[in-house]
């Protein structure tokens, strides 16, 4: 027997299928407007651009008859942007935006991209101190507001609290959205929003898990404001590690949390329209612990959205990336941003094995869990490579010997012997992610390893021993040096501009938690924290911005690229013992300026730089034009049509120095010279003279001319050439030094890293 399906159910069938199929083929983009094609019948940008999606809604609607599918143009669209672009977000099939290629007005468009985050003490390691300097002097960033792109934020925790604060700044424009947890604003987190209109147009199914407030969810965006902002919290400790009292670095300044990193996902559309709603509330630095990998500047909707940034005169920090330790893995290259490199701290973290004999023997450890004063059998293992040898110890400390670096196999045998301990003997100096194990583990060098080891021996098989947790220990040296994860230079998208800037702290910061949101996890049992140690850029970035907001405050008319340059040009390239700062990623030698930029940031140095590299916006355009940009695509990122390149150059006026010997053909041995031309700003006292001073380098000559520059008045400009003469490849790879202008009288030394390289400057396409 035939079976008949009635007209109506073939017809709605086929729309649910076409309605699917367009909903699938949807994609977000963003998409670059030229204004001034606006027809002056669009009383505002909005109207214009919802016009202009509704004629390529019908002219797709034409084109396609057998699409009975409809959308309005409002539920295309996800954002009008303001600032940061001329132009908006929308969700759009390929039909769409072939359509809207052919309309007025339109410049380009750019793929809705994914974003990632780079996932106390530290003020103390940088010198900032009550008595002198940049706190008391900058009134501890009073008034300056930092805004910060992020998870959100957790507004009952104490480090937002509003003590000795004063009133909100009049020109404040921002709010507290709605929604769980924003009825805490107070007059230190004045302003928190959040964004996730494009994830949800990328994804309908997260409404079922989002949660539409500002709440952070995930704990970074708590950690991040605290560190570069939060206010006084005493007795602030990690389960009784780094004690003491919790602050950011710039204690009185304000907060605004702009929520676009979410548990589903993170966009650019979100996170450039919560940038663009920052620079309208009038942030004065805003902090972007996130970042893009593998994309060109006009297409990197970070470097777009911070342009805007800087033409309103915003000082933007960003995190270089957890890439490390190899080279050309950052990213944020952006030239008109500080890009940040994370370094350690003078601080350990220390576990204590107690001997049977009475000797102590210190060690490396954040285990969490409780200490035993029992002592109970130690034994020496070898290489700890036979798990199933290990399971038969039983309830004993057992002892690994690290060989052939299979550290981390050993912790991991370990661990799934379920034994009662692990001591490890290693010469390992990189440890910050191993002494975090969730077992009972204690990491000593070898010295240290020996004597346990000659314990055991003598005792034979009565060794006994206990360990004991939550020792901290300040004033190590040598400190800071470089992490192995912080992403390296060159920037594969800008690389004539040497990055990373700068190094700030960014191992084991301690930093404000969300109290419900687990810190660690011991025998199978979650435990909480209103303080937790995390590690990343995304930590040091943070530490830059709350530095520049310290500047902001005491120099509120420098433009973003004058602090960048007091940062960059008095911080320290030799650590507390007064030798280079080496680099944990290269078998600890000394840290090339790839890996930590100009070197460890100093805040009170940073007030009175001396000189200054400043940068204007044309200067910007200059290098855009250098990169040999189209009109088009330099005009997505200024968000201007009147792009002069009448003069391209990749030679930015930048507190760096970065020259590429990578010619390798049959004449590679030539000699040839790459000149820099830079300008300096006196911003010391009226009369003073600068004498330059250049480390030697391996294989190439460095020259400065002129070798003297005199000033006579405060804000005076001089200008000077530095020249490099080198073969066309270069043998050594890599090789580094410093450019000092020293002034005597003073006792200022303004100081800029110069590399030269045989690596690849190929720009990412």
């Amino acid at each position: 027997m035939a079976s008949h399906i009635p007209l109506y159910v073939c017809l709605l069938f086929f729309f649910i299928s076409n309605l699917a199929s367009t909903l699938a083929e949807s994609e977000n983009y963003i998409i670059h407007m030229d204004i001034s094609a606006k027809p002056k019948a669009f009383s505002g940008h909005h109207e214009w651009y919802v016009s202009t999606l509704a004629s390529v809604l019908e002219t797709t609607k034409l084109r396609t008859t057998t699409n009975t599918t409809s959308f309005s143009s409002s539920s295309k669209l996800i954002y009008s942007y303001t600032h940061v672009i001329d132009g908006f977000a929308a969700s759009l099939s390929p039909s769409e935006l072939e359509a809207l290629k052919s309309s007025s007005g339109y410049v380009s468009s750019i793929r809705d991209l994914p974003v990632k985050a780079d996932t106390t003490h530290s003020s103390e390691f940088l010198g900032l101190n009550s008595k002198t300097g940049a706190w008391p002097v900058s009134n501890y960033g009073q008034d300056v507001i930092i805004g910060l792109v992020d998870t959100g934020i957790t507004p009952e925790s104490e480090s937002y609290n509003d003590n000795g604060l004063s009133e909100v700044p009049s020109r404040w424009k921002g709010k507290c959205e709605s929604g769980s947890g924003t009825s805490f604003c107070n007059k230190k987190l004045i302003g928190a929003q959040f964004f996730n209109k494009g994830l949800i147009a990328k994804n309908p199914n997260v409404t079922k898990t989002i949660n539409n407030s500002t709440r952070d969810t995930d704990g970074h965006g708590t950690h991040t404001s605290s560190t570069a902002a939060g206010n006084y919290v005493q007795g602030a400790s990690y389960f009784g590690y780094a004690p003491g009292t919790a602050r950011g670095l710039a204690p009185k300044a304000r907060v605004a949390m702009y929520k676009a990193l979410w548990d589903e996902g993170a966009l650019t559309s979100d996170i450039i329209a919560a940038i663009d709603q920052a620079i309208l509330d009038g942030v004065d630095v805003i902090s972007l612990s996130l970042g893009i990998d593998g994309v060109p500047l006009y297409a990197d909707p970070i470097a777009i959205a911070t342009f805007a940034a800087l033409n309103k005169g915003i000082f933007v920090s960003t995190s270089a990336g957890n890439e490390g330790p190899f080279l050309g893995t950052l990213h944020n290259g952006i030239p008109w941003v500080l890009t940040v490199a994370a370094g350690s701290m003078d601080r350990d973290y220390n576990g204590v094995v107690n001997l049977g004999n009475g000797g102590s023997i210190l060690g490396l450890s954040l285990f969490v869990g409780n200490s035993s004063s029992n002592q109970i059998p130690i034994v020496f293992m070898d290489a700890c490579d036979k798990i199933k040898e290990l399971r038969e110890v039983g309830y004993k400390i057992v002892v690994c010997q690290d060989k052939n670096d299979s550290l981390s196999d050993q912790v991991s045998n370990v661990d799934k012997a379920k034994v009662a301990a692990g001591v490890f003997i290693t010469n390992n100096t990189d440890l910050e992610f191993l002494i975090q194990a969730t077992f009972p583990a204690i990491f000593l060098n070898p010295k240290n390893g020996e004597a346990v080891r000659d314990y055991i021996k003598s005792s034979e098989s009565q060794a006994k021993a206990s360990l004991v947790f939550k020792k901290t220990t300040l004033g190590i040296k040598p400190a800071p040096t470089a992490s192995s994860y912080s992403s390296r230079g060159p920037s594969p998208s800008c690389p004539f501009v040497l990055k990373p800037d700068i190094l700030a702290p960014g191992s084991l910061v301690l930093a404000a938690w969300p109290s419900k949101i687990p810190v660690a996890n011991v025998g199978g049992s979650q435990l909480y924290s209103n303080f937790n140690l995390l590690s990343g850029t995304s930590m040091s970035c943070p530490q830059a911005a709350g530095v520049a907001a310290l500047l902001k405050a005491v120099h509120p008319e420098w433009s973003p690229a004058a602090i960048r340059s007091a940062l960059m040009t008095t911080s320290d390239a030799l650590d507390n013992t007064l030798s280079p700062i080496t680099d944990l990623g290269d078998d600890n030698n000394p840290a090339s300026p790839l890996a930590i930029g100009a070197g460890h940031i100093n805040p009170n140095k940073a007030l009175d730089p001396g000189l200054i590299y400043d940068v204007n916006s044309q200067d910007y355009v200059n290098v855009l034009c250098g990169l040999k940009y189209s009109m088009s695509q330099i005009q997505v990122i200024t968000n201007s049509v009147s792009n002069n390149c009448s003069n391209p150059s990749l030679d930015l006026n930048y507190p760096s120095f970065i020259a590429f010997f990578n010619a390798n053909d049959s004449n590679s041995n030539l000699k040839t010279v790459q000149d820099f031309h830079r300008t300096v700003t006196n911003v010391g006292e009226g009369q003073s003279t600068y004498v330059a001073s250049v480390t030697p380098m391996k294989g190439v000559q460095v020259s400065v001319t002129p070798g003297k520059l005199v000033f006579k008045e405060k804000n005076e400009k001089q200008s000077f050439k530095l020249s490099i003469t080198g073969p066309r490849f270069l043998k050594e790879g890599l090789v580094f030094g410093y450019l000092r202008w020293v002034d005597s009288a003073s006792k200022r030394v303004v100081s800029s890293p110069i590399v030269a390289t045989s690596l690849s400057s190929e720009t990412v396409s």
